[in-house]
């Protein structure tokens, strides 16, 4: 067994949240998610309501109860003034008070196809000193797979696949996601899974803004040049979900880092969204036409004969336009002795991928997503995933709890 070499370097993508599991003693944040979805506060774990507000169906404007009116002014938050650009102050302190609370109000047409064709990776490369604590499990740095194109469709061939979008105070910024299973809604998922890193800044940061979830985007595999001038239906041919509530762990949000390892073992996020035109009524799954189970007792690494990672990836040699995978046989990636072994493979995508889906077939003959793309080094090579447990599970199911009977 041999260590990450400490000369060597890693890279990240994104954002995160916080999650509550019984096992793990986590605290959960509420979320003030405004969008087109309608229901009542609720009360979460820790005892603090959240609240979601309504978007009126003719003229466009979010209806908001006084209670929440009056919470979001304590963030200092005019729903109007924030939809007409305000979101873009990312002053520090206001930002950092902010971070208890995902605030996603719809802002209709933003992500245009200029918009989302010039969002950038959000990766960041470092000097890697903070990948040596090999504690005797990291297997040798597996030999580099080339990402392979998916075949267009993606509909066809990866329906489950799509990009996120998101601002960040660098600016406009993507990762990848997977439509995954709701408990709560069997057949009606609008559940998405991805990297904590894609919604949260981590350590002395927050919650990125206007996050929205593209399925099967560039569904044709459009050349760099049609893209250019295609419209959002051929670019977005399955719609513009935004972002109702997000979800990461405590250990990302309190742990993790703009780069490195610091968090990565806890790097995911559960995402539940709707459609940004109100759609005909059909689910997120339904409109896919698919949606992956979430496997959170996977075998143990050398069990595991081969794992998928789908992705669009955007910094170079590639560009973000087209669906990717890989697949290998996973080794193990031991960061602290406190933190619980993550999965790597070889695999050439870069930035951009950050999030999407890690997948394996299971003891029953079907796939299940497993992990997802969180760090892997600048020049690439390879990719490593967090293994999902409790901490993962108690995420997933408390975004389900809180959409269940709507």
């Amino acid at each position: 067994m041999r260590s990450i070499r400490p000369s060597s370097t890693v890279r990240r993508g994104g954002g995160r949240r916080r999650t509550p599991s019984a096992l793990a003693a986590l605290a959960l944040v509420p979320a003030l998610a405004l969008t087109a979805t309608a229901c009542n506060g609720d009360d979460n774990a820790d005892g603090r309501p959240s609240a979601t507000a309504t978007v009126g169906s003719g003229d466009g404007k979010i209806r908001i109860p006084d209670n929440l009116k009056k919470r979001l002014k304590e963030h200092g938050i005019d729903v109007d003034k924030w939809q007409d650009g305000a979101w873009k102050n990312w002053n520090r302190d206001d930002w950092l008070r902010e971070a208890d609370d995902f605030i996603n109000p719809i802002i209709k047409g933003l992500w245009n196809p200029d918009r989302m064709r010039d969002a950038n990776d959000p990766d960041k490369g470092v000097d890697e000193n903070d990948l040596s604590g090999d504690q005797g499990v990291t297997d040798p740095t597996p030999q580099p797979v080339r990402a392979q194109t998916v075949a267009p469709p993606y509909h066809s061939n990866a329906a489950t696949s799509g990009k996120v979008f998101f601002d960040s105070p660098e600016g406009t910024m993507v990762c990848s996601a997977t439509v995954v299973t709701d408990p709560a809604h069997p057949g009606k998922s609008n559940m998405i899974w991805t990297a904590g890193h894609c919604v949260h800044a981590g350590k002395g940061g927050g919650w990125y803004r206007n996050i929205a979830f593209v399925p099967s985007y560039n569904n044709a595999g459009m050349s760099a040049a049609q893209l250019k001038s295609a419209s959002r239906s051929e670019v977005a041919p399955y719609g513009v979900w935004w972002a109702d509530e997000a979800q990461t762990s405590q250990q990302w949000i309190d742990q993790g880092g703009e780069s490195g390892g610091d968090g990565a073992s806890y790097d995911f996020a559960v995402i539940h969204v709707t459609p940004e035109q109100g759609g005909d009524g059909k689910s997120l799954e339904e409109t896919v036409g698919g949606a992956l189970p979430v496997n959170f007792d996977a075998p143990a690494v050398p069990k595991v004969n081969s794992i998928t990672a789908s992705g669009y990836p955007a910094a170079a040699p590639y560009d973000g336009r087209l669906l990717y995978r890989c697949q290998d046989r996973p080794g193990r990636l031991s960061l602290q002795a406190s933190a619980p072994t993550m999965y790597r493979i070889g695999c050439t995508m870069t930035g951009g991928a950050s999030g999407g889906g890690w997948v394996e077939t299971g003891a029953d003959g079907k796939p299940a997503l497993v992990s997802n793309t969180s760090i892997g080094p600048v020049k690439s090579g390879w990719l490593a995933g967090p293994r999902l447990g409790d901490v993962a599970k108690g995420v997933y199911d408390s975004v389900s709890r809180k959409f269940a009977g709507r």
